[in-house]
């Protein structure tokens, strides 16, 4: 065994000048020999330390763009509440319109602002219907959200929120309903657009 071994390396000491590290390395174990030089070691660590910090910045970008990705979801999500909200409670002034409005008369004006949006962010989890029609069939409350999502961004339930008055880019709420909203961060997407103007 020990003479095999012997003259592998032997015939393999001729090669060995002319290699490159790496390759020297797989011809020693190759060769039975035992061991790295700290050489090989440091040649290794320098390759997984430039791979490390090749992939760090890949990582940082694809987290922010699934951020960026549920920010928009749940934008969409909580929108399209709001115009089903718009749709069924509807009313200009005390005109109502929208058809959950007509039937639930008392409750319309408690949920609802004077142009039909919901006067609160909450008002989407939960609104108990007072008609007629309600009671009868026992489908007392409507919902049109299951909870206020979480901002992506900020990691909070703390939304900016817009009135069907204000200016697109209002920095207030006016307080009257929910018309939109938006993220509180101040930071910028990937693609250098605020967030605060999704």
């Amino acid at each position: 065994m020990i003479g095999r071994r012997r003259q592998r390396w032997n015939s393999v000491q001729g090669i060995l000048p002319s290699c490159s590290p790496g390759r020297r390395l797989v011809v020693r174990l190759i060769a039975g020999a035992r061991g790295v030089t700290l050489l090989e070691l440091m040649v290794t660590l320098a390759i997984l330390l430039v791979l490390a910090t090749v992939a760090m910045p890949l990582v940082k970008m694809n987290t922010k763009r699934v951020r960026e990705l549920e920010l928009r979801q749940d934008l969409r999500t909580v929108r399209q509440a709001i115009d089903q909200f718009h749709l069924d409670w509807n009313r200009a002034g005390n005109q109502l319109l929208g058809e959950l409005c007509k039937v639930n008369q008392l409750t319309c004006k408690d949920v609802s602002s004077d142009f039909g949006y919901p006067k609160t962010l909450e008002t989407l989890l939960e609104v108990k219907l007072s008609g007629e029609q309600a009671t009868v069939n026992g489908l007392d409350i409507r919902r049109y959200l299951r909870a206020i999502p979480i901002d992506p961004i900020t990691q909070t339930r703390e939304w900016g929120l817009r009135c069907y008055r204000d200016d697109p880019d209002a920095a207030s709420w006016c307080g009257d309903d929910v018309y939109d909203l938006h993220t509180t961060s101040e930071d910028t997407a990937l693609d250098d657009t605020p967030y605060r103007t999704w």
